[in-house]
């Protein structure tokens, strides 16, 4: 069975500022079967986005958000509930893997968000940039991270930086197996400047990506930081590619 596919709601960030209803809707028409909220810029309160998810029919698999701790622990647990959303995704920058210590102190501070998150009954998670495949001493960030971790955190695996790191994604994904659920997918030319393009036509091999994750990821979800062509026309077509190509199903 095919994963489903999914839009992170980053990827269209500046349009859903102006137009957060006729954008979504859009989104549904192409034929998404779901969304990923990030609630910095989600462009809507959380009320007012949860309600339209539900009337156009989107599921909400996960959703990114700071980490659910401190003054920012409630926010993120009342998104989640808002949402029905049940993994909570975040991250660091490259300045908390700069050492095997500050690694270690990092997955502390990730340990105790994932225990938060179990208490409410949510799953957490951690994506990826390139910096989490620099090496320190022979050895990948991931890996040393992989020692610190409690082993229910997972991974949301974004395909494209691992390979823009110079790693291959369809191994890590191999490597990880059920611990990646869920893929972040988009595509340019592998470097990290550059603007993105739509699935299908950079650089990127997401039939083996696919293959790699058969059996174990249970959501394919688009995502662009920024794009070379139109974004929303980006979006689209890479719908088309991915479900086109069999790699994932939507609802058009």
């Amino acid at each position: 069975m095919l994963p489903p596919i999914a839009l992170q709601t980053y990827t269209l960030r500046d349009a859903l500022a102006s137009d957060f209803a006729g954008v979504m809707r859009r989104v549904a028409q192409i034929g998404y079967v779901g969304v990923e909220p990030s609630l910095g810029v989600l462009g809507a309160s959380v009320e007012k986005a949860a309600r339209l998810f539900k009337e156009l029919g989107l599921q909400v698999p996960s959703m990114h958000a700071a980490l659910p701790l401190g003054k920012d622990q409630q926010e993120v647990l009342e998104a989640a509930a808002a949402f029905g959303c049940a993994r909570v995704i975040s991250g660091k920058g490259p300045d908390a893997f700069r050492t095997p210590d500050l690694i270690r102190q990092a997955c502390e501070q990730f340990n105790q968000a994932a225990a938060v998150a179990r208490a409410q009954g949510l799953a957490f998670g951690l994506h990826n940039h390139w910096w989490e495949f620099e090496c320190l001493d022979g050895r990948t960030v991931l890996d040393i991270m992989l020692e610190h971790l409690d082993p229910d955190i997972f991974f949301q695996i974004d395909t494209y930086w691992v390979r823009v790191a110079g790693a291959d994604p369809a191994a890590v994904i191999r490597q990880l197996g059920a611990r990646a659920p869920l893929l972040h997918i988009k595509d340019g030319p592998g470097t990290k400047e550059a603007p993105m393009v739509a699935a299908g036509s950079g650089i990127m091999d997401f039939p083996a990506i696919a293959r790699a994750g058969a059996g174990t990821v249970e959501w394919m979800i688009i995502e662009m930081d920024r794009c070379a062509t139109d974004m929303m026309e980006a979006v689209e077509a890479s719908y088309r590619y991915m479900t086109s190509a069999g790699l994932a199903c939507g609802n058009a």
